[in-house]
């Protein structure tokens, strides 16, 4: 494995993060500040997709927030102008909506991600850009564990979306000169993710569900294998690649090399709560027409790159998060 890169060169750097005031995009802006990096958060805050100012509660007075949409070319020419480090993480990300409504994913996902490009290319062509997908764009896996060369066979218009995103990318590095590294993440979880509702990540509801007492559905036979990871670790994965100037062009998964099954989270989860318990229920409908089966990334690549593993097992990690939502769950439920 490489030796990680320094992570203390985002002192005084200018950084943007789209979707900022959501799960992933706060803990990363609550890291970059700590950093010593100066920060803006991009978000549009779209009813039920996690956008909320609590998350960025720690660093509130140490932290620019502008309330505007990624598809605002106006509003982008003015962020992205001077910009060190701009991390994309807006989008729209409600499978059950894609299956009903694939517009706002292409609208959204893709137009979205076309404006920043094309934005940087105007006006900053020198920001590097990091751009969070999703382990969806792979579909089924063809085998275990799912490397970056696999064959993409995404099953909904989100995944399709992120994956048509993700190329973009590739193509404004290759043929403008507009440095990026995409990420596939899987399955994160922790805390700041909403906890309204259950279309965003199935680890975080099943904390919600065993803190109201109430009882887990575990799908099928609860035996579908997952890599889930601790948010904490996945921004870590975030800076590390963003300082590691070898990892611009390439695409990593961000993941964990053991995979858990439902029935072992569902455990883990009502055990550190103290409360809730689970039981197994059929798939809905919308979930069975997406699921793609077994699912653990092959993670030596960002390993070998960037220096970069996973280091909160799920006791831990569900441990921290449980213990968030019983101090702030006021701000989440």
């Amino acid at each position: 494995m490489t030796e990680p890169a320094d992570v203390d060169g985002f002192r005084d750097r200018e950084v943007l993060i789209t979707g900022g005031l959501g799960f992933i995009g706060s803990n990363l802006a609550i890291s970059l500040v700590d950093l010593g990096a100066r920060v803006t958060v991009l978000d549009a805050m779209r009813d039920d997709h996690g956008g909320n100012i609590f998350n960025v509660e720690p660093i509130r007075d140490r932290v620019a927030i502008n309330f505007s949409d990624v598809r605002d070319e106006s509003s982008l020419q003015y962020l992205v102008r001077g910009k060190d480090y701009i991390f994309h993480l807006a989008g729209q990300n409600d499978h059950v909506l894609s299956l009903t409504n694939p517009f706002p994913d292409i609208d959204i996902n893709i137009k979205g991600s076309a404006m920043l490009l094309e934005t940087c290319k105007r006006v900053n062509r020198d920001a590097r850009l990091i751009y969070s997908g999703t382990r969806g764009e792979y579909g089924p896996a063809a085998m275990l564990p799912v490397g970056e060369d696999q064959p993409m066979r995404p099953r909904g218009i989100y995944e399709l979306s992120s994956l048509t995103a993700q190329q973009l990318f590739q193509i404004y590095h290759d043929n403008h000169g507009v440095r990026s590294i995409t990420l596939r993440l899987t399955n994160i979880y922790g805390e700041r993710a909403q906890m309204r509702h259950s279309r965003f990540g199935v680890a975080n509801w099943f904390v919600r569900l065993a803190l109201d007492n109430e009882a887990i559905p575990v799908f099928g036979d609860g035996l579908l294998l997952r890599d889930f990871v601790y948010v904490q670790d996945a921004v870590e994965a975030m800076l590390r690649c963003a300082v590691t100037e070898s990892a611009y062009g390439q695409v990593f998964n961000v993941g964990n090399s053991h995979a858990s099954n439902f029935r072992e989270l569902a455990e883990t989860v009502v055990r550190v709560a103290g409360s809730g318990r689970w039981q197994l229920a059929p798939f809905s409908p919308e979930r069975a027409a997406q699921e793609p089966g077994d699912f653990c990334s092959d993670i030596r690549k960002i390993g070998r790159v960037v220096g970069w593993r996973p280091v909160t097992s799920l006791e831990d990690g569900i441990t921290k998060t449980v213990a968030f939502y019983r101090k702030f769950r006021e701000h989440y439920w």
